[in-house]
């Protein structure tokens, strides 16, 4: 199986050369193709160190979706391409192996994504997230799935995901036009065109954020514009409001067990989700 890895970079920082070491260990053998957006921070020059290839493009073009297929194109030909962010750490010496097994067992699954556990440093609430979003077993979704997961049916994160380079030409690629969530645009093609999504719970990398109650409103603006403007997601698979009612039951029952004063910042950060969502939603 020949198989390609690539990586959006922007000032990565030092935690990079961490991921990088990392990937020289990785007994999967890829090709490998940085990405980076006109960084300041040495980032290209580290990677080039590393023996990678890197494209530089300019800052003010890169786009989520958009990016990722130009940079795919420029790698080809491949069986199988990887994503990660440029802010993960790999867990093992096989992370990058075990994603990718599921292309030999099963030849109906066009993507395979990994199990986030969170940094050292993760807030609680940034670990509760990681767990619900990312259990301990694996599993296998169809679009049949939809009346039992609902919109989570498609959910899927370039973070740590690897891609069957047929399927995704078969839907056409990453879109050029979404403000984000390119990974659940893909996701949901693929199931609807008959593609299958494995989870992957073996294959494991590091990889949280502790948001502030400012960065999540942002951010969530774009996921509402995404909901938004790909409404065919919500007619096909359900709406995103309600995966994320209960998550937040759930998240501040924990909290209030590990720490009641947790609560107060999550009650924080969750109302600017839902109020940068629903603004997204409307512009």
């Amino acid at each position: 199986m020949n198989c390609g890895l690539i990586i959006p970079t922007l000032n990565a920082g030092e935690q990079f050369q961490k991921l990088l070491s990392q990937l020289a260990a990785q007994t999967l053998m890829t090709k490998k193709l940085i990405v980076d957006s006109e960084s300041t921070d040495g980032t290209a020059k580290l990677a080039k160190n590393f023996g990678l290839e890197v494209l530089t493009i300019p800052r003010k073009s890169f786009n989520h979706g958009a990016t990722r297929q130009f940079a795919l194109e420029k790698i080809l030909p491949l069986d199988v391409v990887i994503f990660l962010t440029q802010d993960v750490l790999l867990h093992d010496d096989e992370s990058l192996a075990k994603l990718v097994k599921i292309f030999d067992e099963d030849k109906s699954v066009g993507l395979s994504y990994g199990r986030q556990l969170p940094h050292l440093n993760a807030t609680n609430e940034a670990a509760i997230l990681r767990a619900f979003n990312y259990p301990a077993e694996s599993q296998l979704r169809s679009f049949d799935d939809r009346k039992l997961y609902g919109i989570k049916t498609a959910f899927a994160s370039n973070s740590f995901a690897a891609y069957r380079v047929e399927a995704l030409q078969s839907i056409g690629g990453f879109p050029d036009n979404v403000p984000l969530c390119e990974d659940m645009y893909v996701a949901a093609k693929m199931l609807m065109s008959g593609w299958k999504i494995f989870y992957a719970a073996e294959a494991q990398v590091y990889h949280s954020h502790n948001y502030t109650a400012a960065q999540e409103f942002r951010r969530y603006i774009q996921i509402g514009k995404f909901h938004a403007q790909e409404s065919w997601i919500r007619e096909n698979f359900g709406s995103a409001e309600g995966a994320g009612k209960k998550f937040v039951l759930m998240k501040l029952s924990m909290l209030a067990k590990k720490n009641p004063l947790d609560c107060v910042g999550a009650i924080f950060r969750d109302a600017a989700k839902f109020f940068g969502y629903r603004i997204g939603r409307l512009f």
